[in-house]
């Protein structure tokens, strides 16, 4: 399967660790989502034909970008992946329709004597939490191995309470039976910590803990004592199963990582959510001279004022913030419970620190080689194009209309051949009427250029229009009009059928072709080049960006016809209407008391909108108090 540049090294870049990946397409949706032991190798055999399911067939079509996200060990990725897959249900996963979880272990420290037991789902209810496992054997298991060594009882209430004699687990000495006989509380309390730590992988902690209490009870000569507390010693040295990715509660936390060079940045923030990983956020910035600690304070607070979820309860991060009290109290506020900003030294959130900055590293790689491979695709398209500047900034242009009605335009940008949204522009054509594309393009570009020469948008490296020889010649027209001759321009033409294949009964299409001012036969870019793809990418994004708005005011303009002459609704409702159901046919199917629970829509509005639309309900039923 032919693989791009880009992706090529993309892939060549990815670590050898086990982990998560995302595919998406090229308008960037999710559209697999896999496991891996090693992210590399997994990804890269993708690629080498031997994998037959059908979408992988069509890979080279679909696949725009693909992201990864680094775990402890492959069980956390198996879980990630299962988290994500029911998230963003990705096109080509399949999904399953029992929704059920993975099995967990429970400690109800509430409770007298405290058990551990599985549990399927868990509960923001006190107890502490460990796993989720990624199979039920090996949740059992860690289960009989706590059980054996650390001596927890194993019985349901109903027996704990009502038993007149000890049980077999005390016999074999598994359980010191508090059923029965009066035991010490803080001696078993000690136990179950214990075992809490066990669970949560605080085995350094935990052994320098068993080992003072084994010397402890071999000096009061208790050695039946001190030799159980070995065993535990023993069981802690020799288990290999840790389950750092879910720490030993539900707290909801995000741990944020960072990596920098110099003034290069890289930021990950793990988002963890009743005690398990559910997704991760990376970010890179330039030019940052401020020290760590400030750069995070600035980053905290414009993450949560610009994200829609509120912040979780603890903020977890490398280093101490400045500011941290006042920043504490503005994400308290924002909650509406406390916020906690913490600088671990130890524990399961410094391991979690530690995964949260190998991501952080691996984006920084994936976006230094981004840069690298985009500085040699813009000199390519230099040379290609015979321009004279790199197009760093590149602006694109395409019309919309339907039968000639509700004509609009759109602008989007690309910087360093990265979408830069936050740039995009759209037009409602103003001085043209009916269809007429080349002298919508006109009105564009002088608005356009317009803007540049009242000094409040510079100009771009490079435009490229959609279309051929006629389209270019009015957008340089507009261009000259207001003095800009020497703005680089070219447009794209589309490839067009040219024949069938007789031996395969296919159609044959010509190349895309790239049209620049003053030159007659148009150049030629290499099918699936970098080049060509990249201007394709550019082009079918306007294209996408005018459809949605010329739908969007098409969805608008239904709406308001379709309330137009509705006792007090004007265009104010109308819009009222519009964003809270998203299109007129929701309007028309909305109940009564849909439309009466729209904010700022009065009741007899409402059922005015709800009579025009469903004549035949004489007597609706009212609406609840």
């Amino acid at each position: 399967m032919p693989l791009s540049e880009e992706l090529d090294a993309k892939i060549r870049a990815l670590p050898r660790k086990p982990g998560v990946y995302i595919m998406r397409d090229h308008e960037g949706r999710i559209i697999y989502i896999g496991k891996a032991t090693e992210l590399r190798t997994r990804v890269r055999s993708y690629f080498t034909g031997h994998d037959t399911r059908n979408f992988v067939q069509h890979l080279d079509d679909l696949l725009g970008d693909l992201e990864v996200i680094i775990t402890f060990n492959p069980k956390e990725a198996q879980i990630l992946e299962n988290t994500l897959i029911k998230k963003h249900k990705p096109r080509f996963n399949i999904m399953l329709r029992d929704d059920k979880t993975y099995l967990s272990l429970r400690i109800n420290t509430a409770h007298q004597w405290p058990r551990l037991d599985v549990v399927r789902r868990p509960a923001k209810d006190g107890s502490l939490y460990f796993g989720p496992y990624h199979s039920s054997s090996s949740a059992r298991e860690m289960l009989q191995l706590v059980n054996r060594h650390f001596q927890l009882r194993t019985c349901r209430d109903t027996v704990l309470y009502n038993r007149a004699r000890p049980c077999l687990q005390y016999q074999i000495k598994r359980c010191p039976g508090p059923c029965v006989f009066p035991i010490s509380r803080d001696d078993y309390m000690a136990d179950v910590k214990a075992a809490a730590m066990f669970l949560g992988g605080r085995n350094d902690d935990l052994i320098g803990i068993l080992e003072e209490r084994m010397m402890a009870a071999a000096e009061r000569y208790e050695y039946e004592s001190a030799a159980q507390i070995r065993d535990q010693l023993e069981a802690v040295r020799t288990s290999l199963t840790k389950q750092r990715a879910v720490v030993s509660n539900l707290v909801d936390r995000d741990v944020i990582g960072v990596y920098r060079e110099g003034d290069s940045v890289a930021i990950s923030v793990l988002h963890i959510r009743g005690g398990a990983m559910q997704d991760l956020r990376g970010y890179t910035f330039e030019n940052q001279i401020f020290p760590t600690a400030s750069l995070l304070e600035d980053f905290i607070a414009q993450l949560y004022a610009l994200d829609s979820a509120e912040p979780p309860a603890e903020v977890v991060v490398p280093e101490d913030v400045d500011a941290e009290e006042e920043l504490q109290e503005l994400l308290s506020e924002r909650r509406g419970t406390r916020c906690l900003i913490i600088t671990p030294k130890r524990g399961d959130r410094v391991a979690l620190l530690e995964l949260a900055a190998e991501n952080a590293r691996q984006l920084f790689a994936e976006r230094l080689t981004s840069r690298e491979r985009s500085a040699s695709l813009l000199a390519r398209l230099k040379d290609k194009l015979h321009l004279d500047v790199y197009p760093r900034r590149m602006e694109c242009f395409d019309i919309s209309n339907f039968q000639g009605t509700q004509v609009v335009a759109s602008q989007v940008v690309f910087e360093d051949g990265v979408a830069k949204k936050s740039d995009y522009k759209r037009y409602r054509i103003k001085t043209v009427d009916g269809q007429d594309d080349f002298a919508s393009m006109f009105e564009v570009l002088r608005r356009r250029a317009k803007r540049a020469k009242d000094g409040t948008d510079p100009m771009p490296d490079l435009i490229v229009i959609d279309g051929g020889k006629g389209q270019l010649g009015m957008a340089v027209a507009a261009l000259s009009d207001l003095g800009l001759k020497d703005q680089a321009i070219v447009s794209l033409a589309k490839s067009r059928i040219t024949g069938v294949e007789p031996a395969s009964d296919s159609t044959t299409r010509s190349p895309e072709r790239v049209f620049r001012p003053g030159q007659k036969n148009p150049i030629i870019l290499r099918a699936n080049s970098d080049e060509c793809l990249l201007l394709e990418r550019i082009r079918d994004e306007a294209h996408r960006f005018a459809i949605t708005f010329h739908r969007e005011l098409r969805n608008r303009e239904t709406i308001f016809s379709a309330v137009d002459g509705i006792s007090g609704v004007g265009k104010e409702r109308g819009r009222l209407l519009l964003r809270h159901f998203g299109s007129a046919r929701k309007v028309k199917q909305a109940t009564l008391r849909e439309l009466e629970a729209v904010p700022g829509l009065p009741r007899g509005v409402a059922a005015a909108v709800f009579g025009t639309f469903h004549t035949d309900a004489v007597d609706p039923p009212p609406a609840d108090d």
